[in-house]
């Protein structure tokens, strides 16, 4: 266990001098608040507070963004309760590494491949890199289409508009990265950016719901009710679909087809509460601000408020705003419409479920006229469902909302900036992760040149994957959920690894947790572990079957193996 004079060589661990006076404040503020009681600690840790905003910035990003709004459209209120619970696990588990970072001062990948799996240590790295490589992509999507339709669509229309908002994200992005990488003056400006983005985020989408509920379109009621956990929506739709499900005329095809949308979707929105890369990101950002064991009170604090709250207030907001207007909801002309006029996702959805009638042979033989005829004589339930389950974005919400408040460009103003800002803020910090892992693969931590070199490859590779696969404007954001379900599928990595470390004796000496703390933390990490389990689970066999689950078990194959020859060549030794 370190102690407090431990803090030189934590500094180094994370790429800064030895102590600054900077750092010395810190520990006389949190030590003259501890003597002065509870008021003035909680008081010292909100001015002190800088890693769990860094979390905030990334987790309020695209794919939460995308995961709040398609659980309100799929789920309605019913949903309001997974997002939190998610970060809820997910603050336990960043909880535990911060304990084990700021009570040993060792680098964590350097701490996993000596004291538990150099498997698990580098398979945590490369799952972090891979997260920040494929996450990036969605957020140039998403910030391209904020500054493209809502925000200046007449000076950044089509594709040269595309290409200048791509490179003016880049090199905001690049910029406020530089001044991460900066001694001094650079970190604040950091944090201050950071902060204001974050808090930019919140304060848009809880001001649309705040009209809403002004409006008196919101039955706080229900909003309260679904912040109650529903495991059976896993296996059942959600409840306001259920009288359109028994008027159609396959309930079979429409029960399986909305639960497999709404499996999606919840494994979407939970792998977006905290990625595997967040979890890479956590403790080398607390070594690089030179914080130890002292720290760890101001760490679970930071965590809580942070990342919690902002987190819990922006999801929430989007989730109701989708649920008020699109859940079990229906344009009555446009279910109506003969199919000849019919195209789209709409048709598409009612030619599935015609499909699910049919002979496969014979259905594809039908000619367009016979198809129509067929659609035409669907009951209209059926229709109402196909409408429901056409996919919405970010961008329909805003523009539904101006039947409410009104057109002119507020609601798309105000949704163009939430977005944008969840979009900038993410890219920042994936670029700023992806530092750390390419520094602590090359072995040369602390090297500013190395982690601004690994900063740029999220960059690079978001833009031009951007440019390349998802310039189309169907795309932009539904994109974010299949990315989200490719973390999903990576978390549980970070999660064991955790547990395993907070439970090892020869990396934690004398801070190993002992008695009813040890307990009630092993019991809420496994919690955390086979949420997360089961998650990644029906991610990978939904994508990629059995064969996905394969790999799985080779991968846990390789752990044992890995741990196995590591305990032997200690105990040799």
């Amino acid at each position: 266990m370190v102690d407090g004079n431990s803090s030189s060589s934590q500094a180094a661990a994370g790429g800064e001098p030895p102590v600054s006076d900077r750092l010395t404040l810190e520990r006389e503020v949190l030590a003259d608040a501890r003597r002065r009681g509870t008021t003035a600690t909680l008081a010292a840790y909100v001015k002190l507070s800088g890693p769990g905003w860094l979390q905030s910035a990334i987790t309020l990003g695209g794919g939460s963004l995308a995961g709040s709004l398609y659980l309100g459209v799929i789920g309605g209120y019913d949903f309001l309760w997974l997002q939190p619970l998610m970060m809820i696990l997910g603050v336990v588990m960043l909880s535990a590494i911060a304990y084990v970072t700021l009570s040993t001062g060792q680098r964590p990948f350097e701490a996993i491949n000596t004291h538990v799996s150099p498997v698990l240590g580098w398979g945590w790295l490369l799952a972090a890199m891979m997260a920040n490589l494929v996450w990036a992509m969605p957020q140039f999507s998403l910030g391209t289409a904020a500054l493209q339709q809502n925000l200046l669509p007449e000076l950044l229309g089509g594709d040269a508009g595309k290409f200048l908002c791509v490179l003016g994200l880049f090199l905001v992005a690049s910029v406020v990265v530089w001044f991460y990488d900066s001694a001094g003056i650079g970190m604040k400006i950091f944090d201050w950016v950071l902060k204001a983005m974050v808090g930019l985020v919140v304060i848009s989408f809880f001001g649309v719901v705040t009209a809403m509920s002004l409006e008196g379109l919101l039955d706080w009621g229900r909003i309260l009710s679904g912040f109650t956990p529903d495991i059976g929506l896993l296996w059942h739709p959600a409840k306001d679909l259920q009288p359109f499900i028994e008027a159609s005329g396959n309930a079979g095809y429409w029960t399986q087809a909305i639960l497999a949308t709404q499996q999606e979707r919840m494994i979407a929105a939970a792998a977006t509460a905290v990625g595997i890369n967040m979890t890479f990101l956590l403790p080398y950002s607390m070594l690089r601000k030179g914080w130890d064991s002292g720290f760890r009170g101001l760490a679970t604090f930071d965590l809580s408020t942070g990342l919690f709250v902002p987190f819990l207030l922006a999801t929430s907001c989007v989730v109701i705003a989708a649920a008020t207007q699109f859940h079990a909801r229906f344009d009555p002309v446009e279910v109506e419409l003969p199919a000849a006029e019919i195209s789209g996702e709409f048709r598409s959805n009612l030619e599935k479920r015609l499909a699910a009638d049919e002979d496969a042979e014979a259905f594809a033989a039908l000619d367009e006229a016979a198809l129509n005829a067929k659609i035409d004589a669907l009951p209209i339930a059926d229709r109402q469902l196909a409408v429901m389950l056409v996919k919405r974005d970010a961008f329909d919400l805003a523009k539904s909302l101006e039947n409410l408040f009104g057109e002119g460009g507020l609601t798309q103003r105000i949704f163009g900036v939430g977005v944008l800002g969840m979009a900038v803020s993410t890219i920042i910090i994936l670029m700023v992760i992806n530092g750390f892992c390419v520094t602590e693969m090359t072995s040369r931590a602390g090297d500013r040149v190395v982690h601004r070199l690994g900063a740029v490859l999220p960059g690079v590779v978001g833009g031009l994957g951007f440019l390349a696969v998802w310039g189309d404007d169907q795309a932009r954001f539904w994109l974010a959920v299949p990315t989200s379900n490719f973390g999903m599928a990576l978390l549980p990595i970070a999660y064991v690894t955790f547990f395993l470390m907070m439970n090892n004796r020869s990396l934690l000496g004398d801070a190993m947790p002992r008695g009813l703390f040890r307990l009630v933390a092993n019991l809420v990490m496994l919690l955390a572990i086979a949420v997360a389990g089961v998650g990644a689970g029906m991610s990978i066999y939904a994508n990629l079957g059995w064969g996905g689950m394969a790999a799985v078990g080779v991968f846990i194959a390789l752990i044992f193996a890995a741990s196995f020859m590591h305990s032997s060549r200690q105990s040799a030794a």
